[in-house]
């Protein structure tokens, strides 16, 4: 059974989603949060397996809760929520350690396969908006720590090159065929990248390939 917290400030998008999760067999909706201090108190408190967490609340702000949760709970995802699609927002929350990212007008079935994936140790972001996203505002607005050449350096040439293509939104068997490997071998190589530069998932790999300047917007 999958537990999940819900961090919405509107009583009626909570309702909507709990409807919608307790449907499923194998999803449990175990408490609800109005603002983000609630949220990081009540994840302590139930330790959730997701957190659906909407960005936009007032007081202590989704972006900001994430980073709490994810810093002291590591084991919890989170899934977040935002009104706008292309929204500034999303890569701070990617940045602290969301590990998704879905519009709040969403499907149903995208929303029960969103916390299904993130689940399983996945990104719920979609590639192609993915790098949508990473390419409009992470090149515009360069983070003071940003990934030094060290790090890179630490990268095989295969690694970069996977690293490339997963910033451009291949999926790993997309990259296997690109690269005329098994399916095993891309996934031992995104794993020891991802251990190399720090990172949990491909949402903050494609953060980490964008600020490096590996890719650039519209590749």
């Amino acid at each position: 059974m999958i537990t999940v917290l819900l961090v919405d400030d509107h009583a009626l998008a909570r309702t909507g989603f709990r409807l919608i999760l307790n449907a499923q067999p194998d999803i449990s909706v175990v408490g609800e949060a109005a603002d983000g201090a609630e949220a990081v108190r009540l994840s302590k408190e139930l330790g959730p397996d997701v957190v659906l967490m909407d960005l936009h609340m007032p007081g202590l702000d989704g972006v900001s809760a994430t980073e709490r949760i994810t810093g002291g709970q590591p084991e919890v995802r989170v899934l977040a929520l935002s009104t706008f699609d292309l929204d500034e927002n999303v890569v701070a929350a990617l940045r602290a350690g969301a590990d998704g990212f879905l519009p709040k007008d969403v499907s149903p079935e995208e929303l029960v396969e969103g916390v299904r994936v993130v689940h399983r140790g996945e990104s719920a972001v979609a590639p192609r908006l993915l790098t949508r996203l990473i390419g409009r505002f992470v090149r515009v607005s360069r983070p003071e720590r940003g990934p030094g050449p060290s790090e890179l350096a630490g990268l095989t040439e295969r690694e970069r090159e996977i690293l490339v293509l997963i910033a451009r939104g291949r999926s790993n068997p997309e990259i296997a065929e690109s690269l005329d490997v098994s399916p095993s071998t891309v996934k031992n190589h995104v794993t020891s990248l991802f251990a190399k530069l720090g990172v949990r998932d491909r949402a903050q790999a494609v953060i980490v390939a964008y600020e490096a300047a590996l890719i650039t917007p519209g590749e």
